[in-house]
């Protein structure tokens, strides 16, 4: 068995693990760009939405802030736009939730993800293990709002076949992206439970773990071992070793299925 240790750079592992238990609370702010921005960027067309996307912001640099301020900037001319962007310390709503942004490419018709999804944009700047676990968390209670599980979820790839978010497909087969629905799925759970005061095993993912755990050989429960892939997905992130990313994902299988879970097939 091959044995790892990590020497992250954009993972602060330690930090994960102190604040493993507490519920984690996202700052998040609206600072909403006028509708008179050039561009169309906020065309105020109400919109009904159905999905979340998520995106990466594809600046190595730019943290949420930045990304706002240049929505209003006088030197961008693109009509892109997104709903919300989230960095290490904050998350900013930029757009209303019930509004038309530009973040999917692909048109405007009334099936687009422009016309029915919430766009995310993840930054890739400071701590970006923290700016995943703030993202997870958002996007829990998002979901958690509007009763949603994480098959409402979309990647801006899912759209316009963009590579997008790029930092979850590093190897070409979206693991990190399967990983981060995984994350997300485990912090709904928790924050179900914690709504009904009862630790039962929701599925609150679209397609089927095994009720049966007396007789389907399950040994632990979905919350436990989804909180110990959400420490694989970290490791996996932060690893450049395609040997050990294969490794984390060996076991993050072999933990969806001690838990009744589908495993993940790349």
């Amino acid at each position: 068995m091959l044995k790892f240790y990590l020497s992250i750079n954009y993972v602060d592992f330690k930090n994960w693990e102190e604040e493993e238990g507490e519920e984690m609370s996202v700052n998040y702010r609206v600072e909403h760009i006028p509708r008179s921005t050039p561009y169309n960027r906020r065309p105020g067309t109400r919109m009904d939405a159905s999905t979340i996307t998520i995106h990466n912001t594809g600046n190595a640099s730019s943290t949420a802030s930045n990304e706002r301020a240049w929505l209003t900037n006088s030197l961008n001319t693109n009509t892109a736009s997104f709903h919300i962007v989230i960095d290490d310390k904050e998350a900013i709503e930029v757009i209303p939730l019930d509004e038309v942004a530009w973040h999917a490419g692909d048109g405007s018709r009334s099936s687009s993800g422009n016309r029915t999804s919430i766009g995310i944009e993840i930054c890739e700047s400071g701590n970006y293990g923290r700016t995943l676990q703030n993202a997870a968390q958002l996007v829990a209670e998002m979901l958690l709002e509007r009763k949603w599980g994480t098959d409402r979820l979309r990647r801006h790839y899912d759209w316009s076949g963009k590579n997008c978010p790029r930092i979850m497909n590093t190897d070409g087969k979206w693991t990190g992206w399967k990983n981060f629905v995984d994350s997300v799925a485990a912090k709904l759970q928790q924050l179900k439970e914690n709504n009904d005061g009862e630790a039962g095993n929701d599925d609150v993912r679209s397609g089927g773990q095994n009720p049966d755990n007396e007789n389907g050989g399950v040994t632990m429960s979905v919350e436990d071992a989804n909180k110990i892939i959400r420490f694989l997905s970290a490791a996996y992130m932060a690893s450049p070793n395609r040997e050990a990313r294969q490794e984390f994902n060996r076991l993050a299988n072999e933990l969806r299925k001690a838990s009744g879970q589908e495993p993940v097939t790349d």
